[in-house]
């Protein structure tokens, strides 16, 4: 399927078409942006003085009040020695940076701090929750009509919450926005994929990041010139009708009408495409037979992965089935863990770093520029440095070198602001680079098999780790300006030696199956890691009795069915098939429940080819949209 198709397209090339579509989307892909950093400017934290005395402004304030602080005043009582304390519900905000916030509007001081910190927080929490539904619609219904419903959707919900009266509200308005982020940035970013030529996927894929970059310096800006945040959300918010006449312009993937039956709509697609790039193509017969081969080379791939669906009548079950798939042998479980706990520590530091204009800059609207013009350089330069460095050793030095520069923080005098803020952002550029390097090394970890399932959960915990950075920045860091930076630093250096366990995959070809990532060789330094975590996961399910699996090893390496094909990091094109898992009721265990843990008998020689960054998951399993 991936060669015909992508044949076709190479003949397409780069024109009209294909930049009409690339323009469109990368404007797509800037705009949520500006509502995932909103914490910096729409709830900052703001210096407030109490207001006591009565909540209507014009009764002066009564001659029995004495001193007071920011969150009580003390009343004067004839019959005791002591003054009163009063919660004060009223406060005096300072306006010389922002005219309004949210924290100055609905009053988010004195032990209130929290519901800043929620502000941002439940906004990652909507994108973990809607993630997997974006996946499901985009692969059921298409990439265009997921885009265009999600962003109309997206623009009405943006608008209206310029208007909500109630903090509640606004923050479920949030959480809305959230649930539809995917659908805008990660279906935006595979239809880009899908449209592109074979030769141009590579460098595609990290240009595509760079409106993320853009955005974030305009959203500095924006923010610079409007002070109030209701006229700063309503602005950003009007960006997105600029995009609504554009998706008229866009065309469904041709790959996914390919693969979904839909032959005669591919074929339309692919001559308006080869009209507007002026380019020739097959005659209609042969052009219609490469998209009906396509559709079945598809299948057949699908139905000769070698796994079975979990069948439960518990949808629990069925779930806990899928997910311990990534845990049940001992490579893939290092693999697994491995890219969970680098995922958790990359977002939470990453958008920590972007949250922290207010505690390491005077200048909040420069840092939040500084922030997206540093990621400039983290997306450009990480193509060469990838390839001719490996994946492994640029993602621990980028992970090290960002803890390195994060726990220098604590040291630097008062006097010397712009040391500070010159760390943050080398750390900031840092982390940017090793969460590029981790999506494209995630995706060559993991067996095309569970490709999908690996790279979307491990991605998924990215988004845990951004849900708990505005805690760390705000809630943490008013107890102690210090201990952010000491955290994130910490993390980073963790997240560098954990990332030695796992293998390079810069020369090799990525493995189909299971069974090719366990007979792979181990490196004599990790064995004893590799022993430890070993065990079964469970005593009984999901690979049956301890041992018991162990037992029957040498028939199941036998009869698993092993791919003649590899898929090679050069080229890894898109194909939105629905993976196949194991039975959960099956009496014998899966043929990938238990192998060798260390002294593999069988090894795959490395492919003498130099891999390439790719954009585009296995060709048998869907883009991770989570």
């Amino acid at each position: 399927m991936a060669s015909q198709l992508d044949g076709v397209l190479s003949q397409l090339g780069t024109g009209k078409w294909n930049l009409v579509h690339f323009t469109a989307l990368a404007y797509c892909v800037s705009l949520p942006c500006y509502h995932t950093l909103a914490g910096p400017f729409l709830a900052p934290k703001v210096d407030y003085q109490c207001l006591p005395g009565s909540s209507d402004p014009s009764v002066p304030l009564a001659s029995h009040i004495t001193t007071q602080d920011s969150c009580s005043y003390y009343v004067k009582d004839p019959s005791r020695e002591e003054p009163l304390e009063r919660p004060c519900k009223r406060w005096s905000f300072d306006n010389s940076t922002f005219v309004s916030t949210v924290t100055s509007e609905f009053g988010l001081v004195c032990g209130m701090e929290y519901l800043r910190a929620a502000y941002t927080s439940i906004y990652m929490l909507g994108v973990m929750v809607g993630a997997p539904f974006n996946g499901f619609l985009a692969d059921k219904y298409g990439r265009r009509p997921t885009i265009t419903i999600g962003s109309v959707v997206y623009a009405v919900v943006a608008l209206a919450s310029c208007w909500l009266p109630s903090l509640v509200s606004v923050l479920i308005s949030r959480f809305l926005l959230g649930t539809l982020h995917a659908t805008i940035l990660k279906t935006g970013y595979i239809l880009a994929m899908e449209v592109s030529s074979p030769r141009v996927r590579p460098v595609l894929g990290i240009v595509l990041f760079l409106p993320w970059a853009l955005g974030t310096m305009a959203w500095g800006g924006a923010a610079y010139l409007l002070r109030s945040w209701r006229w700063l959300q309503l602005s950003v918010s009007l960006l997105f009708l600029f995009f609504l006449p554009a998706l008229l312009l866009l065309d469904e993937s041709p790959r996914w009408l390919a693969v979904r039956g839909y032959h005669t709509h591919a074929l339309a697609v692919l001559q308006r495409a080869a009209r507007w790039n002026r380019v020739a193509l097959p005659p209609r017969h042969r052009l219609l037979q490469i998209i009906k081969d396509s559709q079945d080379e598809g299948n057949a791939s699908s139905q000769g992965r070698g796994l079975r669906p979990c069948r439960s009548q518990s949808l629990l079950d069925t779930y806990l089935c899928q997910m311990f798939i990534l845990l049940r042998t001992p490579r893939l479980r290092v693999i697994t863990l491995g890219m969970f706990f680098d995922y958790l520590v990359v977002g939470m530091v990453y958008f920590g770093l972007s949250l922290s204009g207010d505690h390491l800059s005077s200048n909040p609207f420069l840092y939040m520029v500084l922030t997206g013009l540093v990621e400039v350089p983290a997306y450009t330069l990480m193509v060469p440095v990838v390839t001719n460095y490996g994946r492994r050793s640029t993602t621990i030095v980028f992970f090290l070198f960002s803890g390195v520069m994060l726990l220098l923080l604590p040291f630097i005098p008062n006097g010397c602001g712009w040391v500070a803020v010159t760390l943050a952002l080398v750390g900031k550029m840092s982390i940017s680079s090793a969460f590029q390097v981790l999506t494209l090394y995630s995706s060559e970890l993991f067996p095309t098999e569970v490709r999908t399932r690996g790279t979307s959960t491990a991605f998924m915990m990215s988004r845990v780790g951004s849900m708990t950075s505005p805690f760390i920045t705000e809630l943490l860091g008013s107890t102690s300006s210090w201990t952010p930076s000491v955290v994130f630093g910490v993390a980073s250096l963790l997240a560098g030696v954990v990332s030695m366990v796992l293998p390079e995959t810069g020369d090799t070809s990525l493995p189909d199956t299971i069974k090719q990532l366990e007979e792979r060789g181990t490196v004599e330094g990790y064995r004893k890691l590799l022993w430890v975590m070993a065990a079964d996961v469970s005593s009984g399910w999901p690979c049956g009795r301890r041992g018991e699996a162990a037992s029957r090893e040498p028939a199941l390496l036998n009869s698993t069915h092993l791919p003649t094909h590899s898929l090679h990091a050069t080229h890894i094109p898109f194909h939105p098939l629905h993976p196949v898992y194991p039975s959960a009721h099956s009496n014998d265990p899966p043929a990938y429940c238990s192998f060798e843990p260390i002294n593999s008998r069988h090894s795959i020689p490395a492919s003498t080819h130099t891999s390439t960054p790719s954009a585009l998951p296995a060709d048998d399993e869907k883009s991770p949209t989570v």
